[in-house]
């Protein structure tokens, strides 16, 4: 393995986007955070009936930017207005955003009612002794939109079916039992990915954490900021979010800033450990000597190598078709600019189906067209990973500035050095390694401990497994036992795990245990709309097939129509728009 490979374990470190706004100047900087921490008392102070009533606001002035919003996002990153592709910009923008107001406005109506988020589902305690809240679906119309989806939150050990409501909401129990909480700032440093990071994670800090926030838009994606800033406006206006622009100095002035009480970050553990230690030889000379330079409290959410255990079974033609789909989707996305995009496929290397089926991902990957790189660095990731393996399969319909999708198919498991293994591509590749095992259920076994032990990161995982699978007591127990061992924070069956940062009322982040001296995929998390105070991971479970096509396939033809039509229905739901969402879904 070259030596350039073993240094970029976790995540490679990005070079810095070109900015297309003048950087905020230091006096404009110290004048963003004066504000708000002038006003961090009154946002602590501010009542649930008045939060509900900005939610509203939020909701309401957020719809009426999301055209303009998505318009130039698409601009940005090279997607044709009216092709499918369109709708990933509303899916992953103003929808989740959307999603997030009204999931936070419910849960707020629910504390102003009897104290707390109503939990949805039921709570139970599984085998192991943790308390497991049923989550999704939230109501009736998520039972309508994702009929045969649940989302559940595992707690942390500790937590109790009789303490569970003592670990939800804590700053609105403090508060209602006359205690106090102290204004904080926190800075949010924005992903230059996907539109709706930036904000959901404001959201967030306002609302669940009590903190006023300065959002430091990344220069990739810094054109959203004005649009932000209108979604937001109720929030700018009264002084509890101010929104400034700028790179990598920027971003350590305010990390570093003596009014900046918290920080939370999106993005890599590179830059995670330049603000924690500094960077170049000195920084990692202070890291292994445990010597921080910058010791406030960072939350992060900082990627992952995503596995997908492919579960061997009797598998039909067009179970390999929908599922070859469902994963290269998770691939192509954002162009693979995505922290949970799928990049290793984990499979048993005795099962006769594992070739048909990643002839389908071929197929599928073969026409989809490529995509712009839009996100810095991108060529040299990939160049990393093709100079490793350089049968690499390349696909894809060419375009000047779009790289192939790839796939490095029979990775070595022994090699555990392998960057497939150890480094987040964030491009659009992806490996595909199988394991030799005796049975299904030692499969299951062998790729759990496999994830754990081989895989960097702790963010998200999936498991696919036929329902057929299933009707072996034994099978079925192996995959429940996977996801009770699996250290990762969302662990989804049957889809890609973007449905956990999507479903908004799941949380979302790194599985706990992380320190800054091993950040991997982070430290707390974010969403998590029933506001629990000592989540674990979060579990999915979904349908092995699902008709109508699911809206995030790349192979939906209508992503757009539908994209547009969730987001005007989380801004305002109504009975009456649901005809129009059933069609625009039946067209995909």
């Amino acid at each position: 393995m070259s030596a350039a490979a073993v240094e970029a374990r976790g995540t490679v470190e990005i070079p810095q986007g070109k900015s297309t706004f003048p950087p905020t100047s230091t006096t404009q900087m110290d004048r963003a955070v004066a504000v708000v921490r002038d006003h961090k008392d009154a946002w602590v102070a501010l009542s649930v009936r008045e939060r509900i009533a900005l939610l509203e606001k939020l909701r309401k002035d957020t719809f009426a930017v999301s055209e303009r919003w998505v318009a130039r996002a698409c601009e940005a990153k090279g997607i044709t207005r009216g092709t499918p592709t369109e709708g990933e910009e509303w899916l992953g923008g103003p929808f989740t955003t959307l999603r997030n107001l009204r999931l936070f406005e419910k849960s707020l109506r629910e504390i102003e009612k009897s104290g707390r988020p109503k939990i949805a589902g039921k709570v139970k305690t599984v085998a192991g002794g943790q308390v497991v809240a049923e989550v999704a679906p939230v109501d009736q119309w998520d039972k309508l939109f994702y009929a045969g989806f649940s989302g559940e939150i595992w707690m942390e050990p500790g937590v109790t079916e009789q303490n569970l409501a003592d670990n939800q909401a804590h700053i609105y129990r403090v508060k209602a039992a006359g205690g106090t909480i102290e204004g904080k700032v926190a800075l949010v440093l924005g992903a230059g990915n996907v539109a709706s990071i930036g904000p959901m994670d404001v959201l967030y800090k306002l609302f669940v954490e009590d903190q006023v926030c300065v959002l430091k838009m990344n220069p990739v994606n810094e054109y959203l900021g004005p649009f932000i800033a209108e979604a937001f406006q109720a929030l700018v206006e009264r002084g509890f979010l101010r929104i400034v622009y700028g790179g990598a100095a920027e971003g350590q002035y305010l990390c570093n800033h003596e009014d900046i009480d918290e920080i939370h970050i999106t993005g890599s553990d590179k830059t995670h450990d330049a603000i924690v230690f500094g960077g170049g030889p000195d920084g990692a000379r202070r890291k292994a000597a445990k010597k921080p330079l910058n010791t406030k409290r960072i939350t992060s959410e900082l990627g992952n190598v995503s596995p997908m255990i492919v579960v061997p079974g009797p598998w039909s033609a067009s179970d390999r078709e929908f599922q070859g789909a469902n994963i290269a989707s998770s691939l192509c996305n954002n162009a693979g600019f995505n922290c949970n995009a799928t990049r290793m496929l984990i499979t048993h290397a005795g099962w006769d189906q594992r070739r048909p089926l990643l002839e389908e991902v071929r197929k599928v990957l073969e026409a989809t067209p490529r995509r712009r790189a839009y996100y810095p660095g991108a060529e040299d990731r990939w160049n990393l990973f093709v100079k490793e393996h350089p049968d690499a399969e390349q696909y894809g319909k060419a375009r000047a500035d779009g790289l192939p999708w790839t796939l490095v198919s029979d990775v070595d498991p022994s090699n555990p050095d392998d960057p497939c293994f150890q480094t987040e591509a964030f491009c659009g590749l992806f490996g595909e390694t199988a394991l030799e095992a005796g049975s299904v259920v030692e499969f299951i076994d062998r790729a759990v401990e496999f994830c754990n032990e081989r895989m960097w990161g702790t963010l998200n995982a999936s498991l696919l497994v036929h329902p057929a699978s299933l009707k072996d007591p034994a099978v079925a127990e192996a995959v429940e036992r996977a996801i009770a061992n699996l250290r990762y924070g969302s662990v989804v069956i049957n889809h890609w795990p973007a449905l956990a940062y999507g479903f908004v009322s799941t949380t979302w982040g790194a599985f706990p245990g992380h320190d800054i001296y091993d950040i991997q995929s982070g430290v707390g998390v974010v969403h998590n709309s029933l506001f629990f105070d000592r989540p674990q991971k979060t579990v999915i479970r979904g349908p092995f097939r699902v008709f109508p096509k699911p809206p995030w396939f790349v192979t939906n033809r209508n992503t757009a129509e539908i994209g547009r039509k969730l987001a005007a229905f989380e801004a305002d739901p109504s009975w009456l728009k649901v005809p129009g969402i059933v069609a625009a879904t039946l067209k995909g």
